[in-house]
């Protein structure tokens, strides 16, 4: 479809204006609800073709491919919105394959009533988001449901990317003796959603991390990529359910430092008030990164350079154990298994 005719601007009233039905009927209406938001806000080169889908080239080498769905709620929360989050979340999908990050597609589930001015706030967020880490969102699709059969707006995203040379990460290559790097403080985005769900205030402003981890990771893998066995985000069910799952997947154990892991003090007093464990709390711009022993040192350095890795810290190491535990000595000199997470802790984080 081609960009939106002045016509077409005058009749959508985004400052009023709800979605109804018929945007999302396939005729005029839904015309002007795609290129009045939509491709205004993600305005490139493939969307302006106007096709059904959309063509590109690629080089040669390994090509990586993540899927998403999104329905954080409340959709706005300190830091972010969840547009900008179902950007950031797709591009760090494909980065934890140590993969240059592409091209987006998004998919719009919006509910009948949902205001016209929120629905271009987030995608208006997605623009920036995508132009920001220079990934265009080139295809999508929308969809208008009836009031009461979604809850606001969701997002479906899927993004491609390249391999970057020479590396391979698997989810089974953690060796024992391997280092654990986590690239910063955890529980931020959890923390930040869930207060804004509850209007719970506090003295320190928390804002949720999230953010593309793409670069970071190309720094890393300059600096040390033959050291990489994988990489993680810990996102749903927090670093605990990240080093379980690794632990789990290449049949080893992991011993981790509580003291060593960077928190933030306000995250920790909110946890502590509200008995979560900042362990199983959603990250929405961390990773997680085993290496091995010898290029652990330059991994973290060329971490601590970039914006997004300045409180990377070394935080435990694997160790051979049958049982797959994650065990971490505590800050009062004993030793606790951390398990997965039962149930949910925080529901509709992301």
């Amino acid at each position: 479809m081609s960009m939106m005719t002045d016509a077409y601007t005058r009749k959508l009233d985004l400052a009023e204006g709800r979605v109804d039905l018929s945007h999302g009927a396939g005729g005029r209406a839904m015309r002007q609800l795609i290129e009045g938001i939509f491709h205004e806000a993600f305005d490139n080169e493939w969307l302006r073709a106007g096709n059904d889908q959309s063509a590109f080239a690629v080089s040669g080498g390994r090509m990586v491919m993540s899927t998403d769905g999104y329905v954080v709620s409340p959709l706005f929360f300190p830091g972010g919105n969840i547009g900008s989050l179902a950007v950031h979340g797709t591009i760090n999908d494909i980065a934890m394959a140590a993969a240059r990050p592409l091209y987006l597609s998004a998919s719009f589930i919006i509910e009948e009533g949902f205001p016209l001015a929120d629905l271009k706030r987030i995608a208006d967020s997605m623009g920036v988001a995508s132009r920001e880490a220079a990934v265009p969102i080139i295809t999508g699709d929308t969809k208008v449901v009836e009031r009461g059969k979604a809850d606001g707006v969701f997002i479906s995203t899927a993004g491609v990317g390249r391999v970057l040379d020479g590396l391979d990460l698997r989810a089974d290559a953690a060796r024992p003796r391997d280092a654990v790097i986590l690239s910063g403080s955890i529980g931020d985005h959890g923390v930040a959603v869930m207060s804004n769900r509850e209007n719970l205030q506090f003295d320190a402003a928390i804002v949720s991390d999230s953010a593309p981890l793409h670069t970071l990771v190309a720094m890393m893998a300059e600096a040390g990529g033959r050291h990489i066995r994988l990489m993680r985000d810990p996102t749903r069910g927090g670093l605990a359910a990240t080093l379980n799952e690794v632990a789990s997947q290449s049949k080893v154990g992991f011993h981790i430092d509580e003291e060593a892991i960077p928190i933030k003090p306000e995250v920790a007093a909110v946890c502590e008030l509200l008995g979560l464990d900042p362990l199983n709390v959603a990250n929405e711009g961390k990773l997680v990164a085993v290496a091995a022993p010898e290029g652990a040192e330059a991994i973290l350095a060329a971490m601590r350079a970039h914006p997004l890795g300045r409180e990377a810290a070394l935080i435990g190491h694997v160790v051979a154990d049958d049982y797959c535990f994650v065990q971490m000595a505590t800050s009062f000199g004993g030793r606790r298994v951390v398990d997965w997470l039962t149930g949910e802790q925080l529901p509709r984080i992301c």
